[in-house]
Formats: C-alpha cells, structure tokens, sequence
C-alpha cells in the first residue's frame, strides 16, 4: 500500500498571505500577493484543484490512498473536501481548517467534525504562536476522535508547545509536515517530537525545500535517513505536497526518489510510503489500479 499523506485540494482558491489575497487568475498561475506565482501545473487551467485530477495522478503513480490537508493561502475549503470525502470514502481522508478567532470556535463543533478526520492547523502563521493558548482545538479533536495535522513555523519556536499538548493529551493522534521544515534551523526539535508514542512526520513539502537540488534530492534522502535515526522509521510518513510541487516535478517523481533510492532499506520504504501511514489514519483500502504502459516504456 502507497498512501500520500499531504496533499492539497480547492473548488475555488480564496486566500490569504500576509494579510493579502491568493486567488487564481488562469493557467495554473495564482495572484499571491504582490506577485502571481505558478501555484499549479499549467494544465489546470481553470484555477480549481478538483479531487478527480488527483485521483488520476495517483492511479498512474500507482498510490492507493491519501490525507488531504489544508493550507490558509488556499482558503477555507471544508465544503468542497467534506463532499469529496463522501465522493471517494475509501482512498481519501480530508482535514477542516483551523482559524483564529470565535467564530471557529464556534463552528468546530462535534457534528460539523462528524463530516472530517481530522483538523489542519497552519500553526506557523497564527498571530500567537504558543500552540497552549489554542489548546481548546486540541482538545475538541481529542474528544471526537479525530487528528491534528500541523506545519510548525521553522526551527523549535512552537516545538515546547507542542510537546506540551502532545504529553496532555496522549491518545491524540497529531502529524507534523513539511518533514519538520528540514534544512531549516534546528528542524531537529521538530522531529524529535516524534518519540512520544502519539505524533508523527509526514514528508509533504520536502521536494519543495530541496527544490535547488532538484531530482532525485540525494539530500532529501540523507535527511530522511538522519530522521530515521532520530524517531525510528515507525513515525514517519511520505507526503508529495500535491500539486504546488507539480510545478516543478511529476506527480510520480515525488514518490520516486524515495522508491528508487538504493539507500533506503526497503522494510523501512514500505513504512514510509504506506505502511504507518495507513495505521496512523485507519486506512485500509483496495490496491490501486495496476500501472498501465506509458508511450516510452519499452
């Protein structure tokens, strides 16, 4: 089983970063801000980011099933990925997103989580950073049974918090991505958060910190193995980050590089490509398709 676990779906993106509008303008191409930036491939060409294009990547790559997370520069897509989840039950589990403010608060109740599996906290751009402070949300996954998926700010500036929460509330299953924003300072703290029994790495973005190496991200891959050192190959997940990193890579390059790699045990491949992640997410779903022959293979 290959399960991705960090990938990014929207119906119409209406975000925001650093106070100001993500929306598409066509072609894949996004307003981000003071720029546009090529926020997907440029044949996604009519600004949406739909589960069906996906899901034909992941039949072709041969991926069985996936984690669909949020990020805030997309805009709050609950809507759109609680109909997909009931599109696509089996392969598919899908996040509500976090925000700052009552009015989340209010909305995150019990029966509005009933239609998700989990909760994303984009904790690296939250005004207060002390992850205590928004304890309640941690709690509230807790007593519905659901997960926290979370990308950190970089280094250990929100890592003492979060163990703190991770130690309060033990049976809370909690993944951090972006692979612990790796080559960054002191993304160490970060995966060792992973020692206690309840949290887990995903590797969602790591093609996207290594992207001036580019493929097949040997230093990717050393990292990968330096985290296995640190928490065990146990605790770790691969994520492709869905389709920002498109923009640069195919779809099946970013499980490639970790499935060719000659200097990853493949016991310790088949944790990391599937096997945790279909623990940690109570994924147990058909194979995918078979591969069909592309035009260049012999």
């Amino acid at each position: 089983m290959i399960i991705d676990a960090h990938v990014h779906l929207w119906d119409r993106q209406n975000g925001l970063v650093n106070g100001k509008p993500v929306y598409s303008v066509g072609n894949g191409k996004s307003r981000f801000g003071d720029e546009v930036r090529q926020m997907m491939p440029p044949y996604m060409t009519d600004g949406s980011n739909r589960a069906e294009v996906l899901f034909s990547n992941m039949d072709y790559a041969g991926v069985d099933a996936c984690v669909v997370t949020q990020e805030q520069i997309d805009g709050n897509q609950d809507a759109y990925l609680a109909a997909s989840a009931i599109q696509y039950p089996e392969r598919m589990r899908v996040t509500c997103l976090y925000e700052e403010g009552e009015a989340c608060r209010t909305r995150l109740t019990p029966s509005y989580l009933d239609s998700f599996h989990g909760i994303k906290i984009c904790a690296g751009r939250l005004s207060d950073p002390d992850l205590t402070h928004h304890a309640w949300v941690f709690e509230m996954a807790h007593r519905c049974g659901k997960f926290i998926s979370i990308d950190l700010a970089p280094g250990d500036i929100q890592t003492g918090s979060l163990g703190e929460l991770a130690h309060s509330f033990p049976d809370l299953k909690i993944a951090i991505g972006h692979f612990g924003m790796v080559n960054r300072p002191h993304w160490h703290s970060q995966i060792r958060l992973a020692r206690f029994a309840n949290v887990y790495v995903e590797s969602g973005g790591i093609t996207w910190l290594f992207h001036r190496e580019f493929y097949p991200y040997s230093s990717a891959v050393r990292a990968i193995l330096e985290a296995g050192e640190i928490c065990s190959f146990d605790k770790l997940m691969w994520g492709s980050d869905y389709p920002r990193t498109m923009t640069a890579i195919t779809y099946r390059m970013s499980l490639d590089f970790v499935a060719q790699s000659k200097e990853i045990a493949q016991s310790d491949k088949e944790k990391f490509l599937g096997t945790n992640a279909a623990g940690f997410y109570g994924l147990h779903v058909p194979s995918a398709p078979p591969r069909i022959l592309n035009m260049v293979d012999d």
